[in-house]
């Protein structure tokens, strides 16, 4: 029998308003039950919503709607939110000038400049690295969407910086069409070429060393393969300037995985390509070498466990990372000519730290003058180190305190430029010469409208259920103490080897002006410690991944800092997976949930297609040791009727394509009719966003001020801000 959610309050409950309150919105009628019975390593599962995970349906569209409806009467009622738009606006809508993805071509330099309070960032050509030289706009997608919906997902300069390619997608969908830009008309030049990026498979291209053309990703055209494989079967091809689409050639792919994700690498100078697959999402990589003549020599394959190659200083060698017998990494050296067996270590990582390997992100490892810059991984805070000829490693530039470095990227004139940062510092662009081994701190970048001054960082260990010891890194606002009765908001990720790393983030101003202690955790499944410690938090083990949280959930309740009844946790995507295990498993341990655009039908994740490329990272229902581990924790199966579970908040995107929004409609619905306790469950679908990528700032905005009214509201943390 279904039990719809209530908003009956009671003085004995821990989850939301006093009693004192008046009754709040309704919620709608409970969903339709139609159970669909299905049967793995016979195991019966069920699934009573079903029918949700139609999006186009008019039963689906009036479900959502309603849902939606009753979101924003809730939302409506909590009255911090309208001064969180407030603050928000004030901080990320502040007239400030950023820029990220620097690239070079030639003598030009290039980025994607933020400056609010215009919606998408905007591609700029600019005269040197400092705030006060001019800047040039070449693209601003705005002038060719006025409601901001579509986004620039990359760009890539040709190599003597007349050209830019650059990928566009629109509405949250990141399919994008690249289009080529003329630097000096500021036109383009030809019609775009369709389907070069998408959501999980991602996209990439490189020019050739004339810029008369280049390498791209190219996903099925309509027609080509069944609709459902539209998303898959990512190949490279070769276009050449003027040439129609249709003309492009074929270069590989034709043999690599169904869920293939493509990188490609160029040495302009010696006209040679590095052509990087990975199988899933999973971790495997295998490396071609394609010569300046076009031919493809193979350099590694996905059992040998090299994760990285990437290109020496002058493109007569190769530098790659190896896991092989060594889960934090070494970097190896051999020659374009020569295979890997012949290659020369470089450097070892250190025990307590981790060689970051980079896919689709800023570069890790760059090589200048003879010297290895690398980035190493500490645990989630992470560093650079050196490397002096003839292989003696030393500190490269000093992080912040608990800090970290992101961006690497060669200049034309010999130097190391990256960005620092740390969780009360904001990101900064530093220019390191390895020669002198002096760091410029360069002013590029406007100072954010907020400071955190005041605010400590204390960086702890909980111990997991199995003994392993979790970091967690507490942001303490000025003046709060560990009486155990602080507001406190904990997030977390942990999975496919992705290190949380100490970042500022000036939209949780609002929370620690209130007196809110922030908690970000390093948990297992991610690479802050090494490939052992993603492998410890994936396939069978991602039960881990929920011990852990829940351990960090503990300890701060030990260590006085707080209590359950004032603990609100936050997380997306794959942290989205993690509060909704940690919310069925735990429902005591704290008392409001927000998971944006989160996992939480473990049984038919792979049935989408962004969840095809998850497979390898969570596993397989066809594998019967794996099915057993996915049921085990899957939150949609563990909801239990009669439950008290606390409020939770749900955010997805209607086009989102990395975590099918199914997804949240489905654990919605199941909760509604499970709950018992006066704790709302509330879902928010934007019709006109995805994963998060390209979202407009006004709906960034938006969704991050209800995320905390939501959570400020049910943590009974102060609603007006400290001065």
């Amino acid at each position: 029998m279904l039990v719809p959610v209530t908003l009956l309050l009671s003085a004995c409950s821990m989850f939301g308003p006093s009693v004192d309150e008046p009754m709040g919105p309704q919620p709608p009628a409970p969903a339709r039950v139609e159970v669909v019975t299905d049967t793995f390593h016979g195991q019966a599962v069920e699934d009573p919503y079903r029918w949700l995970e139609a999006a186009d349906t008019e039963e689906t569209q009036a479900f959502v709607a309603a849902q939606n409806a009753y979101t924003e009467a809730t939302l409506r009622t909590y009255p911090v939110r309208e001064a969180l738009k407030t603050e928000l606006s004030t901080i990320l809508g502040a007239r400030r000038t950023t820029h990220g993805g620097l690239a070079f071509g030639g003598s030009r330099i290039f980025a994607l400049r933020r400056e609010p309070p215009k919606r998408q960032r905007f591609l700029v050509e600019l005269d040197d690295l400092s705030r006060e030289a001019p800047a040039r706009t070449l693209l601003d997608p705005e002038t060719m969407d006025a409601e901001g919906l579509t986004t620039i997902d990359w760009f890539v300069p040709s190599p003597d910086g007349r050209k830019v390619a650059v990928s566009l997608s629109r509405a949250g969908t990141e399919s994008g069409d690249v289009y080529v830009l003329d630097v000096e008309t500021g036109e383009f030049t030809e019609p775009p070429l369709p389907r070069v990026h998408g959501g999980t498979a991602g996209g990439a291209l490189t020019w050739d060393p004339d810029g008369q053309g280049f390498l791209y990703t190219r996903y099925p055209r309509p027609g080509e393969r069944p609709a459902e494989d539209e998303a898959f079967y990512v190949q490279l091809y070769h276009h050449a300037l003027g040439d129609s689409a249709s003309d492009d050639r074929y270069e590989m792919g034709k043999d690599f995985p169904r869920i293939a994700e493509i990188d490609v690498e160029s040495h302009y100078g010696t006209g040679r390509v590095i052509v990087t697959v990975q199988d899933g999402d999973g971790g495997r990589f295998a490396h071609w070498l394609r010569d300046a003549d076009g031919d493809y020599r193979q350099l590694s394959d996905f059992g040998d466990r090299t994760v990285m190659i990437t290109f020496s200083e002058d493109g007569t060698s190769l530098l790659a990372v190896s896991l092989a017998g060594t889960p934090t990494g070494r970097i190896v050296r051999f020659g374009v000519d020569e295979t890997f067996v012949q290659s020369q270590v470089v450097v070892d990582a250190k025990p307590d730290e981790t060689i970051v390997t980079s896919f689709w992100s800023e570069p890790s490892i760059v090589e200048l003058g003879g010297r290895v810059v690398y980035e190493v991984q500490r645990g989630g805070p992470s560093a650079l180190r050196v490397v002096e000829p003839p292989g003696v490693p030393s500190p490269g530039p000093s992080p912040f305190d608990v800090g970290a470095v992101w961006g690497l990227r060669r200049t034309p004139d010999g130097r190391l430029l990256f960005a620092m940062g740390s969780y009360t510092e904001p990101w900064t662009w530093f220019r390191f010469d390895p020669t002198t081994r002096d760091t410029d701190r360069l002013t590029l970048d406007d100072p954010p409208a907020v400071k955190f001054s005041g605010v400590t960082v204390e960086r702890e260990f909980a111990t997991s259920k199995d003994g392993t010891k979790v970091p967690l890194n507490v942001l303490l606002p000025p003046g709060v103490e560990r009486n155990g009765d602080n507001p406190c908001v904990v997030t977390g990720y942990g999975g496919f080897g992705i290190s949380e790393t100490p970042s500022f983030r000036a939209s949780y101003e609002p929370l620690l002006r209130r007196g809110v202690i922030v908690v970000f955790t390093n948990l297992r499944g991610g690479g802050e410690f090494g490939e052992t410690w993603h492998a410890q938090g994936m396939l069978e083990n991602k039960q881990n991944v929920f011990d852990d949280f829940a351990a960090v959930l503990d300890h701060l309740v030990e260590r006085d800092y707080t209590k359950p009844e004032r603990i609100g946790i936050i997380g997306g995507s794959n942290g989205g997976l993690l509060m909704g295990a940690v919310l069925t498993q735990r429902p005591d341990a704290m008392a409001a949930v927000m998971a944006s655009v989160g996992i939480f039908d473990m049984i038919r994740v792979e049935t989408s297609a962004n969840g095809a490329f998850n497979v390898t990272e969570f596993g397989t229902v066809q594998d019967e040791s794996q099915f057993k581990a996915l049921f085990g924790y899957s939150p949609y199966h563990h909801v239990n009727d009669g439950q008290r579970y606390p409020p939770v908040l749900f955010a997805t995107g209607a086009n989102d394509p990395r975590v099918d929004p199914m997804q949240s409609r489905k654990m919605t619905a199941r909760l509604q009719a499970a709950q018992t306790g006066p704790g709302p469950i509330l879902l928010r679908t934007n019709a006109d966003a995805g994963h998060g990528s390209g979202t407009p700032l006004d709906a960034r905005i938006g969704l991050r001020a209800d995320q905390f009214a939501f959570l400020l509201h049910h943590i009974g943390a102060p609603m007006d801000a400290r001065p």
